[in-house]
């Protein structure tokens, strides 16, 4: 008897296939994938002493999640921070990704801001795992304009095998370990507009690669974001066997991510708890949020001086007396001659000048003349 023919529901899809490959990947294996890095931003063909033009920063470390309502779980904390330019425009991203160790998102946020003077953009996409599915939350903000917000949720039946960019940058670390990978490697995913799609993941082979005076073998995956339009978002990211980036690309884009230090070459890539986020230089004139508090709080500081001074007008009489005093006996320390002039000072109210009341300092001793003096 021939057996019975197998049913759509038992032929293992897509998404199946991607959760299963998702739940083989071990504990110890994402442990190894545990620490920070740092690539800088230069532009493509840029020679290779050129000054950076930015940096790309990622890290990932367990860290405590917990919902409202639920009790505390360990789960991987993972983030990235981008500040560079986007046509002559300083842009800046960050990545905030809380993973478990099946490399299942309980929540993510993206954040892009491009300064555009007088009206820069920030836009947020903000994702929440809940028991019946994801909420998605889409933020535009426009200079000083109302906000646009939209939010919406997808069933947790289309999520199965689903892979955020925060664990896809896990995943690609795993990779780049195992340094061999399926030849057809799909996942369901989420783009940055918040959109359903797909994800695919596949190795370009083994290359050699400048890195600062050295040279090493790298190998280069390339992973593409496809859409239902047809369009696809292309990365090209090469790894070193310990998991760690030498260089990160996106295709098309004029900028590439680079490793210049060539000290990571000895690095075992081992996991490194705790880790903070690196010191950059911050050019504050050029950040216009930051430049606009720094206007508030000047005006803000004037008035405020200003006020002071007009309730005590008695101020300006010390300051003038202190000057006169220090002007005439010209002392050659005029530190401890301001200390002694305020310690003899008499109460708030009854300047020397106003009241006409000779100094309380005592003139010059003998064989000390006054600095300016033959």
């Amino acid at each position: 008897m021939e057996p019975p023919p197998q049913s759509a529901q038992e032929t293992p899809t897509a998404a199946d296939t991607a959760a299963e490959f998702l739940s083989l990947i071990g504990l110890k294996e994402l442990e190894w994938c545990l620490f920070a890095e740092t690539l800088a931003v230069v532009a493509v063909g840029a020679p290779p002493g050129d000054k950076a033009e930015g940096q790309w920063w990622m890290a990932a470390q367990w860290a405590p999640y917990q919902r409202e309502g639920e009790p505390v779980q360990s789960c991987i904390l993972v983030q990235t921070r981008f500040r560079g330019k986007q046509d002559g425009v300083p842009a800046s991203s960050t990545l905030k990704a809380y993973v478990t160790w099946q490399l299942e998102t309980l929540e993510q946020e993206e954040k892009e801001c491009l300064e555009l003077r007088p009206h820069p953009t920030e836009k947020t996409i903000h994702m929440v795992s809940h028991e019946h599915g994801m909420t998605v939350t889409k933020t535009l903000q426009e200079g000083e304009a109302e906000p646009q917000c939209l939010s919406f949720s997808y069933s947790r039946a289309k999520l199965r095998g689903l892979l955020l960019e925060g664990a896809s940058l896990l995943l690609l670390r795993v990779l780049a370990r195992r340094q061999t990978m399926p030849p057809d490697l799909v996942f369901p995913a989420i783009n940055t507009e918040g959109d359903l799609c797909t994800s695919s993941y596949s190795a370009l082979g083994i290359q050699r690669q400048a890195l600062g005076s050295a040279e090493t073998e790298v190998l280069v995956i390339e992973r593409a974001v496809h859409t239902s339009t047809g369009a696809s978002t292309v990365w090209h990211s090469s790894f070193l066997p310990s998991g760690r980036l030498a260089q990160r690309m996106q295709i098309g884009s004029p900028v590439l991510m680079l490793l210049r230090d060539e000290s990571i070459l000895s690095k075992s890539g081992r996991f490194e708890p705790q880790l903070p986020f690196p010191k950059e230089p911050l050019d504050w004139e050029e950040d216009i949020q930051l430049y606009s508090c720094f206007l508030d709080r000047k005006d803000e500081l004037q008035l405020s001086h200003a006020a002071y001074l007009q309730q005590h007008p008695e101020v300006r009489s010390l300051l003038s007396d202190f000057l006169q005093a220090l002007l005439f006996q010209q002392p050659h320390d005029p530190i401890s001659f301001a200390a002694e002039f305020f310690a003899h000072q008499r109460p708030v109210g009854t300047p020397f000048a106003s009241t006409g009341a000779a100094s309380p300092l005592p003139s010059s001793p003998p064989g000390h003349p006054p600095a300016n003096s033959k």
